[in-house]
């Protein structure tokens, strides 16, 4: 059963975290999100990490603690996660393009293309943009490279927040197998056509995996501008080199990739969130993960699937304390 940490034992940072990424933008989250940066000076740039130069662009510049963001993929952009920019008028959101898409270098290397580059990358960031504390959110891969860099044990990380998670891609590649399974025949026919014959290029491969995508990442009936630029500045090298040819079957050198086991070593606040309706990352994954890590707290989305940052924004306020008891812990100052 999912635990449900006391007031007592709640940490004053966890909680504020929180509140931040589920209370403060309530008003803003039902505004329009092209409103990014939403007021807010910017400062971009670019940071020399292991393999090339990586792009990125920090929001604001609060006082309080900053928030560093992971987008997924692997080989997608930042773009999607835009409208945590919002936190910009309380503390600077960290916003990069992971080696290999977006505005970050693309070398033609496959070597690069493994999770321990990733994290020795992420500690580079930090490293460069002298972010000693920090908050930091992962969205689905992003969350199997924070996994790997909070098992590093880092220094100054005070909060780690987990949405649309997998601790384990052989339990992700379960849930996909049965997605697809209730897919209707004529998109399974199609799929299962064209991946024998190697044709997954193909406009009508792409439209039916778009059907996946239309119930299983975004269920708007018109996906936000930031989330098509996510997908148009994908690297797919990076993509089939971690992940494989399809959303369906990890074949990626990430296949065996399972953190469960050792998620119990990772000592740092967390939270764990999730969308009920089919997310890629299923309810059930996600409190395999919650479950594997004591201490851990977790949150569902009722109306969103992998996205609940888009599909869910006027709802986030219910989450931002764990009882009423803590609401007074959630508003200090920290």
């Amino acid at each position: 059963m999912p635990r449900k940490r006391s007031c007592s034992t709640t940490s004053a940072i966890f909680a504020t975290l929180i509140l931040f990424l589920f209370s403060v933008p309530a008003k803003a989250a039902s505004a329009d999100i092209s409103k990014f940066p939403f007021g807010c000076p910017v400062r971009e740039g670019y940071v020399n990490v292991t393999g090339g130069k990586v792009w990125y662009e920090i929001v604001g510049q609060g006082d309080a603690i900053p928030l560093i963001t992971l987008h997924g993929g692997p080989g997608f952009t930042h773009d999607y996660l835009e409208p945590l920019g919002v936190l910009c008028r309380e503390r600077p959101v960290v916003f990069y393009d992971q080696l290999g898409a977006g505005k970050s270098d693309r070398p033609h290397d496959k070597s690069l293309w493994r999770v321990e580059r990733f994290v020795r990358e992420l500690a580079e960031l930090r490293s460069a943009l002298g972010l000693k504390r920090a908050h930091i959110v992962g969205h689905s891969w992003g969350t199997v490279l924070l996994t790997d860099y909070a098992l590093t044990q880092p220094q100054g990380v005070v909060s780690l927040i987990f949405s649309d998670p997998l601790c384990s891609y052989p339990e992700w590649s379960k849930d996909a197998a049965m997605y697809r399974k209730e897919l209707p025949a004529a998109t399974r026919a199609t799929l299962d056509r064209h991946e024998a014959s190697g044709y997954t290029d193909c406009p009508e491969y792409q439209g039916a995996v778009l059907q996946y995508y239309k119930l299983h990442v975004c269920r708007l009936p018109i996906w936000p501008d930031s989330l098509e630029r996510s997908f148009a500045g994908h690297n797919d090298e990076v993509y089939v080199t971690m992940q494989g040819t399809n959303e369906f079957t990890c074949t990626g050198n990430l296949k065996d990739w399972d953190r469960t086991a050792r998620l119990k070593e990772i000592k740092t606040p967390a939270l764990f969130i999730a969308g009920r309706l089919g997310s890629e990352t299923s309810t059930r994954a996600t409190a395999l993960c919650h479950n594997a890590l004591p201490g851990s707290e977790m949150v569902i989305f009722e109306k969103s699937s992998h996205m609940p940052i888009y599909e869910e924004p006027d709802n986030t306020s219910r989450w931002c304390v764990i009882s009423s008891s803590e609401r007074s812990i959630v508003r200090q100052p920290h």
